[in-house]
C-alpha cells in the first residue's frame, strides 16, 4: 500500500488543498503500519518525483519521527538504530543525506517556517486537536478536547476549534479577521448561530474556539445519491431555521456574504444553526460609522460562486438582500435536489438569461416568494428575510388565517349577542303590558308571540334541556286559536328564569411526544433503518428506506403518531435488493445513530458518486473502545468483497476511538455492474470469523453465517459493543 505516497500525489495534483493535505496526513501514516525508515524511503521517493514545499515536507518529517517515538513508548517494534536515508535537499546550499533520527536537523529546519498544526498536536498546553471536521475558506475545524474542562469534569470537555490556514497568516489583516469574528459573536448570540467564544494565538498559529456541533452539513444531505428534494412540510423547520438566523444578523446590521449550504449545520437535536460569519461585513446604516476602513473581511476573497449574489461577484457593497439571494438558492435545492441555476454563478445564469422552473410542490404564493429571493436585480429580490419566511411559510399563513377566523366568529357572536341585549332591554316593559293586556288585544297579543319567537332564535343556549322552545310554543298557541294556550305560550316567555351558561371544556391536552412512543412505529417499517429524535412536538427521523415503501408513504406514517406537529426526514431511498443486509444489521446500526453514530463511515467522494475506474475510498473511525473492523463491499452482482480483513488488510484490530482510510492506494477499483450499491462498516468487540473468509462471496452465505455470528456475540459480550454504519454509493460507466 502506498496512501502517503497518494495523498502527497493528489496535492500535487490539486484534488486536496494544503490544508486537507495536513488533515489527511496522520491517518495516512497510520494507514501504513509501516516503521519510520520505511516512511521516510516513501517520502524521499515521492519528493525526487514531485518536490512538496518545504515547510510541508518537513512537517511530514517531523510526524514520522512522532509516529516513531510513539511507537517505542507504546512497546512497538521501531528501535532508535542510527539509519540513513537518501533524501534530496532542499536547499541549493545544502547536499549529502539526512539522518532518519536527527531531530535537531528537522527542528531547525522547521523552526525557519510556521509549525503546521493538524491531529493529535495541542494549542497552548490547553486543546488537543483530535478530529478533522472541515477545510473552509479561512481555515481547518477540528474537534478539540479542553483539557482544563476535562480536569474539571466538565460534561462537555469538547469544543471546535478554527486554525487560520497557513495563507492567511500571511495576510497583516488575519488577526483582525479572527478578532471581528469572534466579536460578532458577541452580537450574534442566538439559538440559529454558533456560539463563538473567543480567539487567541500559540505562537504564529492563530485559532478561534466555538461550540462542538454534533450532526453534519446541510450540504451533505443536498448531495447525497439520489436526493430529489424533500416535501415543502419536512424543508420547511429548515428553511424557518436559516431564516430566523439571517433576519437576527441583518437586524444588527450583518450580512452573512458566504451563506450556502456548507455554512448550515443540522444538529442532532433537529436544530438549524448558521455557521462562519467569518467574511460577515457590517452594511452601512445610517447611524452608524463603517469601520470597513480599517478591515474589509471580503477582501479575503472567499465566496461560492454558485451562491454569490450578481452584487458580490461585481464586488459591491454588502447588502441583506445578498445573503436573501443564496437562501433562496439553498431554499430550491432543498426543495428540488438542484441548484436553481445548476451551479452557474449569478452573473453566468444572468447572461445566459436563464430561468428558474416553479417546484411541482410549491403554491402560488410561495413560488412567487422564493422567484423574488433569486432576483439577480436587489431592486426587485425579495426586501428582507422576514418578509420571505412571512410568504414562503404557509403552514403561518394557514394557522393565521384560522386564528384570524376564529376572532372573527367570537366577534360576531358578540354583536349578535348584543343585539339580543339591546332588543330584549327595549321590548321588555311593552311585552309586559300587552301580556297583561292580551285577551282584550289579540292582535297584539300574537305581535308579542311572534316577537317572543324571534328572539328566542338568536338565543337558544338560554333554553333549558327538556324545555319547549318559544317558537314551538307559539306555533302551538296559533293552533289553538290563540286564546288561552296563547296566553299560556306568553307568560312561559315572559317569566322564563335565566339559565347559567355551561362552561364550555377545555380540549384534551396534546400527548407528549416520546422515542418510546416512535420506536415501535419505526420497527414495523419493512426494509429500514431509521433513527428518530424528538423536540417538543417536532419529530426528526433519519436513515434509509425502502424505494417501494417510500418516504412519502412514512412520512404519513408517522405523521400519524400521538403528539406529532411536524416530521422532518433525512432518509436515503434502499434498493430492494438490500433489503436482506439491512435486516441483519439495522438493529445496530439504529444503535449506533442513537448513541451519537460513535462509529462512522464515510466514502470519498462524499456525494457517494463513483465511475468507472475510480478506487472505491472509505475513512473510517471506531468507538470508545477496543475493537475489531469489518469493512464489506455490497455489490449490485449479488456478491460480498470483505475490504477489511482481507488478504490485503489482514490486522483488522483498532484502539478506542482510531480513523483510518481504506483503499486509497487503489486496492479496490470500481467496475461493472454499475447502480446503487452499498458499503457497510460492522464493529465487534472480538474477531467476527474464527477463519477468514474469502475476499468475495455470495451475499445470502455471508447474511446467513453473520446472522448467527452476530447473534452469539451480543449473547456474550452484550449487543451493544456491536455497531454499525452504512454508506450508500452509486456507481456508473466511464463516458466514452
Amino acid at each position: 500500500m502506498a496512501s502517503l505516497a497518494r495523498v502527497i500525489h493528489d496535492f500535487q495534483s490539486g484534488e486536496l488543498s494544503r490544508d486537507e493535505f495536513v488533515a489527511q496526513l496522520d491517518s495516512a501514516l497510520r494507514t501504513e503500519q509501516l516503521g519510520s525508515t520505511q516512511l521516510l524511503e516513501m517520502l524521499g521517493t515521492a519528493q525526487r518525483q514531485a518536490p512538496l514545499p518545504e515547510d510541508l515536507y518537513l512537517e511530514v518529517r517531523r510526524r514520522i519521527e512522532l509516529l516513531r517515538v510513539s511507537n517505542v513508548a507504546a512497546g512497538g517494534e521501531e528501535t532508535g538504530i542510527q539509519t540513513t536515508v537518501e533524501i534530496p535537499s532542499l536547499r541549493s546550499s545544502s547536499a549529502g543525506s539526512v539522518g532518519a533520527s536527527s531531530a535537531s536537523g528537522t527542528s531547525a529546519g522547521a523552526a525557519a517556517h510556521d509549525p503546521i498544526k493538524g491531529i493529535g498536536d495541542t494549542l497552548n498546553n490547553r486543546f488537543v486537536l483530535e478530529e478533522c471536521l472541515g477545510v473552509g475558506g479561512m481555515g481547518t475545524v477540528y474537534k478539540a478536547l479542553d483539557l482544563r474542562k476535562l480536569e474539571a469534569s466538565d460534561r462537555k470537555p469538547y469544543l471546535a476549534i478554527k486554525v487560520l490556514n497557513v495563507q492567511f497568516r500571511g495576510n497583516p489583516n488575519s488577526l483582525v479577521a479572527l478578532q471581528r469574528e469572534a466579536r460578532k459573536a458577541q452580537v450574534l448570540a442566538h439559538r440559529n448561530i454558533i456560539t463563538v467564544y473567543d480567539f487567541d494565538r500559540d505562537g504564529p498559529i492563530v485559532y478561534l474556539t466555538m461550540e462542538y456541533l454534533s450532526g453534519k452539513p446541510l450540504s451533505q444531505l443536498l448531495r447525497t445519491p439520489g436526493y430529489q428534494g424533500m416535501p415543502v412540510r419536512a424543508a420547511l423547520p429548515i428553511v424557518r431555521g436559516m431564516c430566523a438566523a439571517l433576519a437576527y444578523a441583518h437586524e444588527r446590521g450583518f450580512v452573512h456574504c458566504d451563506f450556502k449550504p456548507a455554512n448550515v449545520f443540522l444538529t442532532t437535536n433537529a436544530e438549524v444553526k448558521v455557521i462562519d460569519f467569518g467574511i460577515a461585513r457590517v452594511f452601512q446604516r445610517p447611524e452608524e460609522e463603517s469601520d470597513a476602513t480599517v478591515f474589509d473581511p471580503g477582501s479575503l476573497g472567499a465566496l461560492t460562486p454558485a451562491y454569490a449574489s450578481p452584487e458580490m461577484i461585481e464586488h459591491r457593497e454588502p447588502d441583506p438582500r445578498d445573503d436573501i439571494y443564496a437562501l433562496g438558492c439553498i431554499t430550491y435545492e432543498l426543495l428540488t435536489g438542484h441548484h436553481p441555476f445548476d451551479r452557474l454563478s449569478a452573473t453566468q445564469a444572468r447572461n445566459a438569461d436563464f430561468k428558474p422552473q416553479r417546484p411541482p410542490n410549491l403554491d402560488s404564493k410561495q413560488w412567487r416568494a422564493l422567484r423574488a429571493a433569486l432576483s439577480f436585480d436587489r431592486n426587485t429580490r425579495m426586501p428582507s428575510v422576514t418578509r420571505f419566511i412571512a410568504e414562503f411559510d404557509n403552514e403561518a399563513r394557514a394557522e393565521k388565517s384560522g386564528a384570524l377566523a376564529k376572532v372573527g366568529l367570537a366577534g360576531l357572536a358578540v354583536v349578535c349577542a348584543a343585539a339580543v341585549g339591546v332588543f330584549a332591554l327595549r321590548s321588555g316593559p311593552s311585552r309586559h303590558n300587552e301580556v297583561r293586556n292580551g285577551a282584550a288585544n289579540p292582535q297584539t297579543q300574537a305581535d308579542q308571540v311572534d316577537r317572543a319567537g324571534g328572539a328566542s332564535a338568536l338565543v337558544p343556549s338560554t333554553t333549558s334541556p327538556g324545555a319547549r322552545a318559544p317558537s314551538t310554543v307559539a306555533n302551538e298557541s296559533a293552533a289553538n286559536g290563540g286564546n288561552s294556550g296563547s296566553n299560556s305560550g306568553a307568560s312561559a316567555i315572559a317569566t322564563q328564569p335565566p339559565v347559567e351558561q355551561r362552561p364550555v371544556p377545555k380540549p384534551a391536552p396534546k400527548p407528549a411526544l416520546t422515542l418510546a412512543a416512535i420506536t415501535p412505529v419505526l420497527a414495523q417499517v419493512p426494509c429500514s433503518a431509521l433513527s428518530a429524535s424528538v423536540q417538543d412536538h417536532a419529530l426528526t427521523v433519519r436513515g434509509f428506506v425502502s424505494q417501494r415503501y417510500g418516504a412519502a408513504h412514512l412520512k404519513d406514517t408517522l405523521a400519524a403518531a400521538p403528539g406529532v406537529d411536524t416530521v422532518a426526514l433525512d432518509v436515503q431511498p434502499l434498493a430492494d435488493d438490500k433489503c436482506d443486509a439491512v435486516r441483519t444489521l439495522a438493529p445496530y446500526w439504529v444503535r449506533n445513530w442513537q448513541t451519537g453514530r460513535a462509529a462512522s463511515l464515510h466514502v470519498r467522494p462524499p456525494s457517494g458518486l463513483l465511475t468507472e475506474g475510480d478506487s472505491l475510498v472509505v475513512d473510517l473511525s471506531t468507538p470508545g473502545f477496543d475493537s475489531y473492523v469489518n469493512v464489506d463491499y455490497y455489490q449490485l452482482d449479488g456478491s460480498v468483497v470483505h475490504m477489511v480483513p482481507s488478504p490485503r488488510m489482514k490486522d483488522n484490530q483498532a484502539p478506542p476511538n482510531y480513523s483510518a482510510t481504506i483503499g486509497s492506494a487503489g486496492d479496490w477499483i470500481i467496475s461493472k455492474p454499475f447502480g446503487s450499491e452499498m458499503v457497510v462498516l460492522l464493529i465487534t468487540p472480538v474477531q467476527l470469523f474464527d477463519k477468514p473468509r474469502p475476499e468475495s462471496e455470495a451475499r445470502a452465505d455471508y447474511l446467513r453465517a453473520l446472522d448467527t455470528r452476530l447473534t452469539q456475540i451480543g449473547g456474550k459480550y452484550g449487543q451493544e459493543h456491536i455497531v454499525a454504519d452504512f454508506a450508500p454509493i452509486t456507481t456508473r460507466p466511464r463516458s466514452p
